[in-house]
Order: structure tokens, then C-alpha cells, then sequence
């Protein structure tokens, strides 16, 4: 097999940290779960220069995505003719995240679904290899070590895992010495990751208090 080393995707990377890197059993609720992608999807297309975000606010920067989920994803915030505050999108884009980024790893051979015991029923997606599942921890340490430069990618995804309930996830493998904390990464982004990451922390707060409620 080719060896896997990431897809360089934040979504993505978000995904297989949620889950684990070798049973693929996730480690949040599903309701926690599908904000975290979406606001991985947003981040991605924040990136690619497709949209932008500022406060409660996403406008269209018409720049074509170059992945064929996130041009769903841009066409879909493209189509309203009226704006929606950052938390509906989350909202709207949580739906579908976890099926559509699972469905883009397994085309890019990180996922496989393991039909179990009783095919008729489907199967969980599980990693096809577990050193590429867990590389995306390698990342976020990264961003957490302040020896290190930080990147954009690291420090967004940090940000996004926080937000979502991973911190449990991440802690264990903090770097030994000099390390940055998460809201000290985030802080060094550019203001509309910083208004994404806060969004996302707040719907996720919000879908966890309904839910205990």
C-alpha cells in the first residue's frame, strides 16, 4: 500500500482524531462530532480561499475550491440569496459532515468500513492503517510544543479539537516541556479562524447542555 501520510486536510485530520486509530469507535457524541467537521469543512474552504469569515459572518471570495466535498459544501453557501450567521452553517453543514468526510478518506484509503458480524446492518469506518490515523496527533503536538513554529493547519486543527471535547485526546501527549497552550495558538491565527474556532466551541456547548437537559 502507498504509504499514507495525510491528506492535508483539516477535516480530515479532525475525523481521525476523534476516533479511535484502530477500532475507529469515536471518542465524542455524534452531535459534537458533526460541528467539529463542519467547522473543519468552513476552515478548509477559509483556507482554499473560497470563503471568508469575519465576526458572525461567511461571504463568498468566488476562489473554486480543489476538493469536490468542499465545492458541495461552497455551493451550498453560494445558493442562499440570504446571509446566515456562522452558527447556522455549523448547524447545517453538521448534518452530513461525518458520512461526507468519512466517505473522502475512505477514497483517499485511510477509512475501510468493516462490515462486522451482520453486513445487512453496515459497518463502522476503521482505519486501514493505524500509524496514518494517529498522525494527525503529531500535528496538533506540534502545535502545542512552543519550541516549535506553528503552523496554520496545526493551530487550526488544535483550535477545532478543543472546541469539539478532544482535549482528553490531546493532553496525554503534550510535549514534555515548553508547551503553548491551545488558546495560545489560536490566538496567533488570522481573526476569522479565531471567530470559526469560537463558533464552533459555542454550538458545541449549546448541542451538549440540550442534550443533558
Amino acid at each position: 500500500m502507498t504509504e499514507l501520510s495525510g491528506t492535508g486536510l483539516v477535516a480530515d485530520d479532525l475525523y481521525l482524531l476523534a476516533h479511535n486509530d484502530v477500532s475507529g469507535k469515536p471518542y465524542v457524541q455524534p452531535r459534537a462530532l458533526g460541528l467539529g467537521l463542519a467547522g473543519g469543512l468552513l476552515s478548509e474552504l477559509v483556507l482554499a480561499g473560497a470563503v471568508s469569515v469575519r465576526h458572525d459572518d461567511i461571504a463568498v471570495m468566488g476562489r473554486p475550491p480543489p476538493d469536490e466535498l468542499l465545492v458541495r459544501v461552497l455551493g451550498r453557501v453560494a445558493a442562499e440569496q440570504q446571509a446566515h450567521p456562522v452558527s447556522e452553517w455549523l448547524t447545517y453543514v453538521a448534518r452530513t459532515a461525518p458520512a461526507d468526510v468519512a466517505a473522502r478518506l475512505a477514497a483517499s484509503g485511510y477509512l475501510a468500513q468493516d462490515k462486522g458480524l451482520l453486513p445487512w446492518r453496515g459497518g463502522r469506518w476503521v482505519p486501514t492503517d493505524r500509524d496514518s490515523a494517529f498522525s494527525p496527533m503529531l500535528r496538533v503536538r506540534a502545535a502545542l510544543d512552543a519550541s516549535r513554529p506553528l503552523t496554520m493547519h496545526a493551530a487550526v486543527l488544535a483550535g477545532l479539537a478543543d472546541a469539539c471535547g478532544l482535549w482528553f485526546r490531546l493532553a496525554p501527549y503534550l510535549p514534555a516541556k515548553a508547551v503553548r497552550p491551545v488558546h495560545h495558538a489560536v490566538a496567533q491565527l488570522p481573526p476569522g479562524f479565531q471567530d470559526l474556532i469560537s463558533q464552533t466551541r459555542a454550538a458545541v456547548d449549546s448541542a451538549l447542555l440540550a442534550h443533558r437537559l
